[in-house]
């Protein structure tokens, strides 16, 4: 491939199962108006299976917050159309967060309804994985609700291993990285 024609680290250009192509990218400062916008979108289920409890809306400081990860200890990709950041609509999206004095990150993923089922959540998981292994982690980990069974499916695939969660209806997922 020519020079001009690659991607910045971190960017790619898939196409989903239903034939609509996406960017995966960093999350940027400018994607917090897009995120508040998708947020709208969503069905309470889908919410509450991200954040593990409802929220109504993402205010304009968690938009901000969640749009400006910090670079040494968390790292954000969207999957959105591939338009500028700011015009495009996210559609999905992943971080993961390094806890502070471990080796250890905590991974979240949310996948729109409108484009689930299509092996986003997996692609974007297995970017996760990447990132954490280059930061030279030893785990990464999450708590899935006990009703999201495609979410506990897809990390079991991956080798995730389930641990008891301290609050009920949560699994605490674990991948270990060494």
């Amino acid at each position: 491939m020519a020079a001009r024609n690659r991607l910045p680290p971190w960017h790619e250009e898939i196409r989903l199962a239903n034939g609509r192509d996406i960017l995966i990218r960093p999350i940027r400062a400018d994607d917090a108006g897009p995120l508040r916008a998708g947020f709208t979108l969503l069905q309470p289920d889908e919410v509450r299976q991200r954040f593990l409890y409802a929220v109504k809306e993402l205010s304009p400081e968690m938009a901000q917050r969640l749009s400006q990860p910090h670079p040494k200890t968390e790292f954000a990709l969207v999957a959105a159309e591939p338009l500028p950041a700011g015009e495009a609509l996210v559609g999905a999206v992943a971080r993961a967060s390094i806890m502070p004095g471990t080796r250890e990150a905590e991974f979240a993923i949310l996948v729109s309804r409108y484009i689930a089922g299509m092996g986003l959540g997996r692609h974007l998981m297995r970017r996760l994985v990447r990132w954490a292994r280059g930061k030279k982690l030893q785990r990464l980990y999450g708590d899935v609700l006990e009703s999201n069974q495609p979410m506990l499916s897809l990390v079991q695939s991956l080798g995730f291993r389930r641990e008891l969660a301290d609050t009920p209806g949560l699994i605490h997922v674990v991948l270990d990285l060494e």
